[in-house]
């Protein structure tokens, strides 16, 4: 049955946005306790205890069989990495990405940490996804169409050496987690469907230091770059507006907390 791309109103937006909102305070809460030598598990228990206290809950839980509140993925991990025993060590780079539900409505946020120190293209890797993803949102208004957006990321991304990863998307979000349109994050200006008002989308450049590549685990979720060299990932909520895309999601609760943890 073909699923047509639904816009939003300003309350529904308005949905959205508290719990994206949500999500960013839950990955605060989590960077507060990601530390060497911490079990993924232990900051997956962390996230759902405190998406639950706050009237919400885990919107990754049980979708789709998958098994954890958190995605959370390490290193050559690009995405949809399953928490458990695995001790995050000094040096790592984990991406944390993290869905809620509020009020029946879904809120979807990505982010990647350098945990210590990281090599100088690590760090380069991480600064250039997170950019890609704001070049992205800068195109995502009104009137443009989805392949602005991916040709925005593409070509910073490829700009400096790196690789978008082309077999994961980003996505329309509302009452379901994933709606359309997919939003690829490489593409060509003027292609695509066009954007209108009211859309809400998930932007979520993941990028590879290697090449773009990557494979699935064994265990069904797990996605890695091919080369097994680090990749990362960062994703915003954005509604589609004249001239300027609002950003519904947040990174300023997480960097408030993982700033003021590591200038200690």
């Amino acid at each position: 049955m073909f699923e047509r791309i639904q816009t939003k109103t300003d309350d529904q937006i308005e949905l959205i946005r508290k719990s994206s909102l949500l999500v960013g305070k839950t990955l605060a809460e989590v960077a507060g306790w990601l530390v060497p030598g911490v079990e993924t598990g232990k900051l997956d228990a962390i996230a759902e205890t405190f998406i639950r206290d706050h009237g919400a809950i885990p919107g990754f839980k049980g979708y789709n069989r998958f098994p954890a509140t958190l995605c959370i993925s390490v290193n050559e991990q690009v995405v949809h990495g399953i928490p458990g025993k695995r001790t995050i060590k000094e040096g790592d780079i984990v991406s944390i990405d993290c869905g809620v539900i509020l009020n029946g409505y879904y809120g979807d946020s990505a982010y990647t940490f350098a945990v210590g120190n990281v090599p100088q293209r690590v760090s380069e890797l991480l600064e250039v996804t997170r950019q890609s993803l704001l070049l992205g949102i800068g195109a995502a208004v009104a009137g443009n169409r989805l392949g602005d957006i991916g040709y925005a990321i593409q070509s910073f991304v490829e700009g400096h050496g790196f690789s978008v990863v082309r077999e994961l998307v980003g996505h329309g979000i509302g009452k379901k987690l994933h709606e359309k349109p997919e939003v690829m994050n490489y593409g060509k200006r003027g292609n695509g469907a066009r954007l209108q008002e009211g859309l809400v989308i998930c932007i979520e450049p993941m990028v590879n230091l290697g090449a773009r590549h990557v494979v699935q685990d064994s265990d069904g979720w797990t996605i890695r770059t091919a080369d097994r060299m680090p990749s990362a990932h960062f994703e915003h909520a954005v509604a589609i507006r004249k001239g300027k895309a609002e950003v519904l999601s947040t990174f300023s609760d997480i960097e408030e907390v993982w700033n003021k943890k590591n200038a200690q």
